[in-house]
């Protein structure tokens, strides 16, 4: 009985421990609380809260519910290399719904240092004007990140915002935004779709880093890495990665595709241009029919440059799919580009003229083109080009090929990547020509024997689509030409996708955890975190 009374002492006293660290937020708590279990902040409070009582290495807990409001963050590590986590309790479902009746114009923004964002949902509920004609319309972002280095956004779902998912903006240097959902947002303007899924910019030295997301259906482009911003006399789009993400069909719910990725500056002075950016690995998407020969209408999956004075420096485009329509890929001014190792469905490869002067400092090979025409690269105001004249005039894509994007035995196309910060999670990205089903090996994945899964359209998130358990084969049959679509929120003109194509998201687990629930007492010590 001794030994039992220590044991339970050591144990109260490790949560006592982790309680100085670990904080608590309810959408009940108080400004006057203590951020304990007993006594908990609410959540403006716990994000305000100054280094001597939050600070690296500490963890805010938000739980269950939905957290009415448009919230500020001014936490700050002042510890070098270590973070303030504000994160969902466990697996709850925790909102942050900004519609409320005096609008700050974001839902949440962030203004500290080092602080990770984590597993919670940003976004509108209830009813909201999407159109800016209204004289009830209230634009608003959902996550404005104005200042603050070396942040991260974890995990984090933005949706049915009216205006842009999130900004991050260029004081904000060293920030990863990762394995998030951004879709359905933006609103109509008067001439226009206006809102766009993630606008970065970037003054530091730092890599900004952008990995693993889901982005779809906004009401204007993607993501823009990009300036709008002339005369600023200094840099503030460079040094981005970009790595695993699935960029599709904005523009969608405004009728009008829009460029899923933008890189360019619109400076004219040529000092702030967009320079030291890396795409690599990622799926760049319009709805396409590859039976179609005729005009597929606009639809830029990747544009590069904007301003003839502040053409794009040092970008590299690697091991991307980029599927789009009549200008799929959208070269306008480039200074130095490689491009290597792409798959390109477009109607035509669409260029500027100055590819005559710049292409000397361009590098592109290994590439795989499928096009409309014969004459696939269009270099407007002076040429159309069929792929033998391409690589004599401009000595590119030495090694690269080119079909007709009708007749193409076009492969199953597949790309799967694990989160980072999901355990047993995984994104899926398939298309594919003609096929109902896709099968995919996760054998080589290291995962259990006999795990049971569940399967989520992106596109429609809320509900399991297949699930099961892995058989001794490690083989999942994914199913393509869904029409289950979650629109966006007062909304029914978005598009879901063509049957060629599917974004999943599958989830695995240890049949003995499926529906085990753990017992009394270590849920009570779950509260401690330990």
């Amino acid at each position: 009985m001794k030994n039992i009374f220590l044991l339970l002492f050591g144990l109260l006293s490790i949560s006592l421990v982790n309680a100085q660290r670990e904080f608590h937020v309810f959408p009940t708590g108080k400004s006057s609380g203590n951020g304990s279990l007993l006594n908990p902040w609410d959540l403006q409070t716990a994000l305000t809260q100054k280094t001597n009582t939050v600070n690296g290495g500490d963890t805010i807990w938000l739980h269950e519910g939905i957290y009415e409001g448009q919230f500020i963050s001014t936490l700050e590590s002042t510890i070098p290399q270590s973070f303030i986590t504000v994160a969902a309790f466990k697996t709850d479902k925790v909102v942050l719904n900004g519609n409320i009746p005096n609008n700050k114009g974001y839902v949440l923004e962030v203004r500290g240092k080092q602080v990770i964002f984590k597993n919670f949902d940003v976004t509108c509920l209830g009813d909201f004007s999407r159109d800016s004609t209204d004289e009830n319309f209230n634009g608003i972002t959902g996550i404005n990140h104005i200042s603050g280095e070396d942040c991260q956004f974890i995990n984090l779902k933005i949706y049915n915002i009216p205006g842009s998912g999130m900004g991050s903006w260029k004081m904000t240097g060293g920030t990863k935004i990762e394995g998030c959902m951004i879709y359905n947002n933006g609103y109509m303007s008067k001439s226009r779709g206006s809102g766009v899924g993630l606008y970065v910019q970037n003054q530091s030295e730092k890599i900004r880093e952008i990995t693993n997301n889901i982005i779809f259906n906004n009401y204007y482009k993607g993501v823009e890495i990009w300036s709008a911003t002339s005369g600023s006399k200094f840099e503030f789009v460079k040094n981005v990665q970009m790595t695993d993400n699935v960029v599709f069909n904005n523009g969608s719910p405004s009728k009008t595709f829009k460029g899923n990725v933008i890189i360019a500056s619109d400076d004219n002075d040529g000092i702030n241009v967009a320079k030291n950016i890396t795409l690599r690995n990622n799926v760049l998407y319009h709805n396409i029919d590859f039976a179609d020969k005729n005009n597929f209408g606009d639809g830029t999956s990747l544009h590069l440059g904007w301003n003839k004075n502040a053409p794009v420096n040092n970008v590299v485009i690697e091991n991307n799919l980029i599927v789009g329509k009549n200008n799929g890929l959208n070269i306008l001014y480039a200074q130095s580009l490689t491009f290597k190792n792409n798959i390109v469905y477009t109607g035509n490869v669409h260029l500027y003229s100055n590819i005559l002067e710049n292409h000397k400092n361009w590098d592109f090979d290994y590439n795989t083109y499928y096009t409309r025409r014969s004459d696939g690269f269009r270099v407007l105001k002076h040429k159309d080009y069929r792929m033998a004249d391409w690589q004599k005039n401009f000595q590119l894509d030495a090694n690269s090929t080119w079909s007709f994007i009708k007749n193409a035995e076009v492969k199953p196309y597949k790309n799967i990547v694990a989160y980072a910060n999901r355990a047993n999670t995984y994104k899926v990205v398939l298309m594919d020509k003609t096929a109902t089903e896709i099968a995919i090996d996760f054998a080589k994945y290291s995962l259990k024997k006999r795990m049971a899964y569940k399967i989520y359209d992106a596109e429609n998130p809320s509900k399991i689509i297949r699930s099961g358990i892995i058989g001794a084969s490690g083989q999942i049959n994914f199913p393509l030409g869904l029409k289950e679509l979650e629109y966006p929120l007062h909304n029914t003109l978005a598009q879901k996708s063509a049957t060629n194509f599917g974004v999943f998201i599958v989830e695995f687990q240890g049949i003995k955890d499926v529906d085990a629930k753990p017992p009394l007492f270590k849920r009570l010590f779950e509260w401690f975190g330990i």
